[in-house]
């Protein structure tokens, strides 16, 4: 939602602003520049993009309009995470089976949305629990394991906002594209009216204006706000981990998810009282 916000203060900023100079909105109204320079930028995000890339750039920036993960996902988190735990302690593989085989059928995943939709931490979770209840594999090689795939994750997930900021990048280049352009066309007409002439020179001008207005106003900070919303993601996977490898070395599930509970940022990390009144809740269920 801040997103949306930050995008009509800068058109708002920019527009009331040339208003106020005494420029005409209707001036700034020119399409075929804007097809110019985002069709530019459209091919060669084209070229330089596997589709998968693609599919999930789409992704991540719908994803960046939302709110991010916020206190109560890291909770419902580590409150799944000590029920998940206590099962296995209790009842070992077999109980375990239907949660894990089959995790989006879960009845205890399934009450905690928030990590039902979030696919990575779900296959994470429930392969690094296999590991753990065979038994064959020490906390620090399980350690080891579980970076090499965080790292995998993070390098897949960067290459969205890393491309698109390359597409912001060109933009201003590509706006003098669309200026070169008009200023091609203002010379064919160099013997017409003055009027004439100053329409053509201005349209011209205003290629070089969307070009950079897009590059520092819109894409560039688009990009920038992927890149804080996988770097959240990349927290929630390390509060993740922590639970599981603190689970693997023997603590019980009130200090395993406390290992985890420490992991987590001050701005959205609950209080130790507050997980445990939470954890105390699934027991009263």
């Amino acid at each position: 939602m801040l997103i949306i916000v930050g995008f009509l203060v800068v058109i708002g900023s920019v527009l009331t602003g040339y208003v106020l100079e005494g420029g005409a909105i209707m001036a700034l109204y020119q399409p075929l520049e804007l097809l110019i320079i985002g069709g530019a930028a459209l091919g060669s995000l084209l070229v330089m993009t596997p589709m998968h890339v693609l599919k999930d750039m789409v992704k991540q920036v719908i994803g960046a309009l939302g709110s991010g993960y916020a206190k109560q996902d890291f909770t419902d988190q580590m409150v799944m995470l000590y029920e998940i735990f206590n099962i296995a302690r209790r009842e070992g593989l077999v109980g375990l089976e239907s949660h894990i085989e089959k995790p989006l059928e879960s009845e205890v995943i399934g009450r905690y949305q928030s990590f039902l939709q979030n696919h990575h931490a779900i296959d994470f979770m429930a392969d690094t629990m296999r590991l753990i209840i065979t038994g064959s594999v020490q906390p620090h090689e399980l350690e080891a394991l579980l970076d090499v795939d965080l790292d995998i994750h993070h390098e897949e997930i960067s290459q969205a906002p890393t491309i698109l900021s390359t597409v912001s990048d060109s933009l201003p280049g590509l706006g003098i594209v669309a200026a070169v352009l008009g200023v091609v066309i203002t010379m064919a007409s160099i013997g017409g009216p003055p009027e004439v002439i100053g329409h053509k020179v201005g349209a011209a001008l205003v290629g070089t204006f969307l070009g950079i207005l897009l590059c520092y106003g819109f894409v560039g900070p688009l990009a920038s706000s992927m890149k804080s919303r996988n770097h959240a993601d990349g927290a929630y996977m390390v509060c993740l981990k922590q639970c599981l490898l603190a689970f693997c070395k023997g603590f019980p599930p009130s200090i395993a998810v406390e290992y985890g509970r420490r992991s987590i940022s001050s701005e959205v990390r609950p209080s130790f009282i507050e997980l445990e009144d939470a954890c105390k809740e699934t027991r009263k269920s």
